[in-house]
């Protein structure tokens, strides 16, 4: 790979920054030799639901930075939070001996927020790899607190993803992001989704088919025998895997199943969490109460670095057993980070008090039936598919067999350029454009979205 002289140069210039984009640092889910070989966007301002490159583009942010711009760049309150807490205490542990403010607040709100989830306990981390990591450890502890020390194995489904430190990892549904790194934790089994664009069974209605998905997760639940399963991970809405929006009667299912064999139920709400889903919760569209809860992303609108994993009640209940197993062995440095937990507050006030998620399910649906009416003019797109704020449009070579284009086919990322020079930035993975921009989107600007892929797919050859 090639190399540069740091020391000394004008870090400042244009034409430094673009020479030196991954040739020092790794980009996550890159190719070093592709971001070296073909520069990405050096994003430098933000403002509203636009950010603005090196080169002076303005262009709306699609990817809502990762998932958790919800509240919009620029947001005065918590930048204000920031620096104030920044000023008074810019970091103090909550290992033993000591606390801070802020996450004490913190994880108050989150537990007022959640009380219709029955969350009651909060361990705070620096992102959602972070917060499912510790779901997984909790819940090991827990079941050996409660006495069922037998209880080690985890489920997750097919498309799923729950992060990348090993644990998670080791949950995830998808070749890409485990090939790698294998072997992987023992002890995680992947389950059947209702993928309804690309169905595991053909020639079946959805709530069928979550019916059949479920009944399968039951029975590899029986063969593993029900006493060795700590939980079942699970997104509300599958994000990363492609924006896959399960049948109705799913989650209801996934929570019966795991009463009836006394299995824990993590919800992995990363991504859906505060919002993005068109409910506060991405559970509370299907009703569902899990046990145990994921947040990151959104919690601080992505202005700085903090997640969270909550337990209910009764998961919490276990560490009041006395003994050295009930000492909670498992933290970060930065957990419950005081400028974290104030941003965290801000965050999440601006979320509830501006009705983000309404706007979300709003804003969402208006733009979601204008990206399907391009279904009619654009024999490329196979699917559209999405709630509130989190929507996928994927390409296909034939719409009639849903051939995908392959990772080394040209045109999507050719149809994602054509969109950046039309002001509209969309994250391309594989033959999937993924929509979340922030959670502030008007219909106006979900027009503007619309028009930039239609003109980019009428204009980009195949």
């Amino acid at each position: 790979m090639a190399t540069s002289t740091v020391y000394g140069s004008n870090m400042d210039d244009a034409n430094w920054l673009k020479h030196e984009v991954g040739r020092h640092a790794f980009h996550p889910m890159a190719d070093p030799k592709d971001t070296v070989g073909n520069p990405p966007p050096i994003i430098m301002k933000g403002d509203g639901v636009y950010v603005t490159d090196l080169d002076g583009r303005r262009m709306l942010d699609c990817q809502g930075g990762l998932w958790c711009v919800n509240a919009g760049y620029g947001r005065e309150e918590i930048i204000q939070a920031i620096t104030d807490q920044l000023r008074e205490l810019p970091y103090y542990t909550n290992f033993p001996g000591s606390a801070n403010a802020p996450s004490i607040r913190l994880s108050a709100k989150l537990c007022e927020l959640t009380a219709q989830e029955g969350m009651a306990s909060v361990l705070f981390g620096s992102g959602g790899s972070d917060a499912t990591e510790t779901a997984f450890k909790m819940a090991r502890q827990y079941w050996k607190l409660v006495g069922e020390p037998e209880r080690l194995k985890f489920l997750s489904l097919r498309n799923g993803y729950h992060g990348l430190h090993f644990g998670g990892m080791s949950a995830c549904g998808g070749d890409a992001w485990r090939r790698s790194y294998e072997p992987l934790v023992p002890g995680f089994i992947n389950v059947e989704s209702p993928n309804l664009y690309r169905p595991p069974f053909e020639g079946v209605d959805p709530e069928t088919l979550a019916d059949m998905c479920a009944n399968l997760l039951e029975r590899e639940i029986l063969f593993q025998s029900p006493d060795t399963i700590a939980a079942l991970i699970a997104e509300p809405i599958q994000g990363a895997g492609g924006v896959h929006v399960p049948p109705a009667n799913y989650w209801p299912r996934l929570r019966e199943i795991c009463d009836r064999y006394g299995i824990l139920l993590i919800a992995d709400e990363v991504i859906t969490g505060f919002g993005r889903s068109g409910e506060l919760f991405g559970v509370r569209n299907w009703g569902v109460k899990p046990d145990i809860m994921c947040v990151a992303k959104g919690i601080t609108s992505g202005y700085i670095p903090l997640g969270a994993t909550l337990l209910n009640e009764r998961v919490a209940s276990a560490w009041e057993a006395q003994g050295p197993r009930s000492v909670v062995m498992h933290g970060y440095t930065y957990s419950g980070h005081p400028v974290a937990c104030a941003a965290g507050l801000v965050a999440v006030d601006i979320a509830v008090r501006e009705d983000l998620a309404g706007n979300a399910a709003d804003v969402g649906s208006y733009l979601l039936a204008g990206l399907r009416r391009l279904m009619d003019r654009h024999e490329v797109i196979g699917d559209v598919r999405g709630k509130g704020l989190m929507i996928a449009v994927e390409l296909v070579c034939d719409r009639t067999t849903k051939e995908a284009f392959g990772p080394t086919d040209p045109y999507p990322m050719a149809v994602s350029d054509k969109c950046l020079s039309n002001g509209v930035m969309l994250r391309t993975i594989v033959n999937k454009f993924i929509i979340s921009p922030p959670l502030t989107l008007n219909r106006a600007q979900a027009d503007d979205i619309v028009a930039a892929l239609d003109d980019a797919l009428a204009k980009t050859p195949r």
